[in-house]
């Protein structure tokens, strides 16, 4: 049996964004189909396509959001510990990786045409997405005391 980070990272190499692949391998731990994971972070691969917070990031702030997140908006306690969460993940990326920014991440920024082709060339998205990919899930499970 595969576990999280190589299905997240077989995702990652099959095709899908990273931010797809970080939240679809938890998606049925909160009641949502893998199609529909797949979906909801499709707009998220590459910093939101403009080099912003790697998508990897944002797939992992998604499903922090659903394990810690409340939808009770005056729970003051299961907000704070869903926010320390958060930023423990931030902190513990940018521990490993030094940035939470695609565009630092990969040294160069995909929403330029020239420095796109660079970034095609050099095989990045193949050498260095796949393991931030897999440190998000990591964090994620030593988030959950896994």
């Amino acid at each position: 049996m595969k576990d999280k980070q190589q299905e997240a990272e077989q995702c990652f190499g099959s095709g899908y964004n990273c931010s797809q692949s970080v939240l679809s391998v938890f998606s049925k731990e909160f009641g949502i189909d893998k199609n529909t994971a797949l979906k909801l972070a499709a707009g998220f691969g590459g910093g939101m396509k403009k080099g912003e917070v790697c998508g990897a990031v944002t797939g992992a702030l998604m499903v922090i959001g659903l394990k810690y997140g409340t939808s009770e908006n005056t729970n003051e306690e299961a907000k704070q510990n869903a926010s320390e969460k958060l930023l423990t993940f931030q902190k513990k990326f940018v521990n490993r990786n030094g940035s939470l920014l695609c565009k630092t991440l990969l040294g160069y920024n995909l929403s330029v045409e020239e420095e796109l082709k660079i970034i095609e060339e050099k095989g990045l998205f193949k050498s260095i997405c796949p393991n931030l990919v897999k440190h998000s899930v990591a964090v994620i499970e030593e988030l959950n005391g896994k």
